[in-house]
């Protein structure tokens, strides 16, 4: 077995070396009878993908370094030659550093295991995630290791929390799906806002509205498009698995909220908006239970006093309000597209021959947002979102009780922004999860399947992207009587 071996040093040149190892070895009895240490702090899985290469270039920036607790990691997939090629862009203009190149296949389970068995964390990159994502997560529960990864598919983080949650629980294994731009700003987004409510004033709604800007064209990421079909083809699957579990705690929510609008035009920042049915909105809800469950939040697996004070004082400033999600346009035109783009997958999503359409002809389907080959890297370059939260509450929340069917009376907006939503937000957000568990995981839950929101609210993650380009601002805050003039509603549903 030919096998590239690899140490990354810094400020030197290293040329990689390739070595000969033999297939078989043995191991003795007593060294198999115990759990041996992992060798590797993270394995990036899918790493010769379209945003596994960027992946690897972001974990990249944060070996070795003095304040990194990342000392090593290793890239896995099916072909080492595309693994290297991707190694080398991802290090370019540099020479390729020394990365270990591992052989592992989604199809092959005694594969999956070997890889989680090596290694503190698998990054897993392989989507859609569905088709390839439960032997992953098997081989990682299995093993006790920890598993992050970029799914945005809800009916897969469900199923996954249905059949893995106490089996991850009790070997100490900790899997957190929806770690890239699905659904960490959402998360942090709407906690941030929540944050901005001092007493007595509350709130009980927020809207997110998603704006994806460009200088160039905006090129969609092919796996969220793909995830978008394949939702739509799993939405019975979906409810069926949710009618088969106990309900769970729903959080009590001050006021009522009415039926909104299709489509609305967010005046102070120049947006027109429709419903975006993502995994953000699900993401967020499951974080609301697991909060109305224990509003404390989840217990790390050791704790110090200082650390068990800190997470319940985040949570306390937390309170639970209704989301949803909006995606956003300059113009009624935008819009317009969005309305159609989704249409188009609702309708051909339902049966196998549109989805044969939709998945081989996504430019034509999704009128140009995506394509096959995806973007270039100007265009990934010149490519940014920004995230507006607009929370509605009230400003006196002590005596809304006695006050009946009161309307909202206070607002305040909030703002998440950042680079390109796939190829860099997502691989910022998902290296920064792992550092955060390197760092941090004596203070986060033993193991379990769980949201992002729960695990990763109370750390330092927000500040941490915060430091590499994604930002957390106050927009505005102000009171009304009973309505916002600047949010007007111009298409009711019907």
């Amino acid at each position: 077995m030919w096998t590239i071996v690899t140490a990354y040093k810094r400020n030197r040149t290293i040329l990689p070396k390739i070595l000969d190892y033999p297939t078989c070895f043995t191991i003795s009895n007593r060294a198999i009878s115990q759990k041996p240490s992992p060798t590797y702090d993270v394995i990036i899985l899918g790493a010769s993908g379209f945003t596994g290469k960027h992946v690897i270039r972001e974990t990249l920036k944060f070996l070795n370094l003095p304040s990194s607790p990342l000392k090593n990691f290793a890239i896995a997939g099916r072909n080492t030659s595309k693994l290297s090629q991707a190694l080398q862009w991802a290090s370019g203009p540099n020479p390729s550093p020394e990365i270990p190149i591992l052989t592992a296949d989604t199809t092959d389970p005694a594969s999956l295991r070997h890889l989680a068995s090596r290694t503190k964390i698998i990054l897993n990159c392989v989507g859609p995630f569905r088709l390839y994502g439960e032997p992953v997560v098997e081989a990682c529960v299995d093993s006790g290791c920890d598993y992050l990864d970029i799914c945005g598919e809800p009916e897969f983080m469900e199923r996954m929390e249905v059949k893995y949650h106490d089996k991850a629980v009790e070997n100490g294994s900790l899997v957190v799906s929806a770690c890239g731009f699905d659904s960490i700003p959402a998360e942090l987004g709407w906690m941030f806002n929540s944050r901005q409510w001092m007493p007595p004033a509350i709130f009980s709604k927020v809207e997110a509205y998603i704006s994806l800007e460009s200088g160039k064209r905006i090129v969609g990421n092919l796996g969220t498009y793909e995830s978008a079909v394949l939702s739509v083809a799993n939405a019975d699957i979906l409810q069926e698995l949710r009618r088969s579990r106990p309900k769970k705690l729903r959080p009590e929510i001050p006021g009522t909220i009415p039926k909104g609008p299709l489509v609305n035009h967010l005046r102070e920042v120049g947006l027109w908006a429709v419903k975006l049915p993502s995994a953000d909105a699900t993401v967020v809800r499951r974080t609301l239970s697991c909060l109305a469950e224990d509003s404390r939040g989840l217990p790390g697996v050791n704790e110090s006093t200082e650390q068990i004070e800190r997470r319940e004082g985040f949570w306390s400033t937390i309170k639970p309000a209704h989301f949803g999600m909006k995606i956003a346009s300059k113009s009624l035109l935008g819009v317009v597209r969005f309305i159609t783009v989704g249409k188009f997958i609702a309708l051909f999503g339902k049966t196998d021959i549109g989805r044969w359409l939709l998945l081989n002809f996504p430019l034509v389907f999704s009128l140009g947002f995506f394509r096959k080959k995806g973007p270039t890297e100007d265009e990934v370059a010149s490519a940014s979102f920004k995230m507006w939260f607009v929370g509605q509450g009230f400003s006196d929340g002590s005596s809304l009780a006695s006050q009946g069917n009161r309307k909202p009376d206070m607002e305040i907006i909030t703002r998440v922004m950042g680079p390109e939503i796939g190829y860099s937000t997502t691989p910022i957000i998902l290296v920064q999860c792992a550092l955060m568990l390197l760092k941090e995981r004596r203070n986060l839950p033993k193991g379990g399947v769980f949201p992002p929101g729960i695990v990763f609210g109370p750390t330092d993650l927000q500040d941490r992207l915060q430091e590499n380009g994604i930002s957390f601002d106050v927009i505005s805050k102000k009171t009304a009587p009973c309505s916002f003039s600047h949010i007007e509603n111009h298409m009711q549903e019907t």
